[in-house]
């Protein structure tokens, strides 16, 4: 599993033998690394979400991962539910003051919300 460092992760590439590919993942694997060759640009499976709506869709999301309706995260942050609601849906902006209190509550990165 990836932990959080300041150094940025490194990518690898490797040419060689298909029919060894299998061993040298599972090498790499024991020593910390992880197999992305599979993995697809998010935007690549959202584009219905425009830049200026993928706050609100974080913040549902993230709400939603944690269990929380909207009600029980304006209690855990003191933001009231209506505003919640209105950054949900584009109609509020999150600024960095109101990210770093929904990101505390909800257990991610401040900076999904800008």
């Amino acid at each position: 599993m990836l932990e959080h460092t300041k150094k940025l992760p490194i990518e690898l590439k490797f040419i060689g033998p298909p029919t060894n590919k299998d061993k040298a993942v599972a090498a790499l694997k024991s020593l910390g690394f992880v197999n992305v060759s599979d993995s697809v640009p998010w935007r690549d499976l959202f584009p219905e979400y425009s830049d200026e709506e993928l706050p609100g869709v974080c913040l549902a999301g993230s709400r939603v991962k944690e269990g929380l309706t909207q009600k029980q995260l304006s209690e855990l942050t003191g933001i009231p539910q209506s505003h919640i609601s209105e950054m949900e849906n584009g109609k509020r902006t999150i600024g960095k003051k109101l990210s770093k209190i929904l990101a505390k509550a909800l257990k991610v990165g401040y900076k999904v919300f800008l």
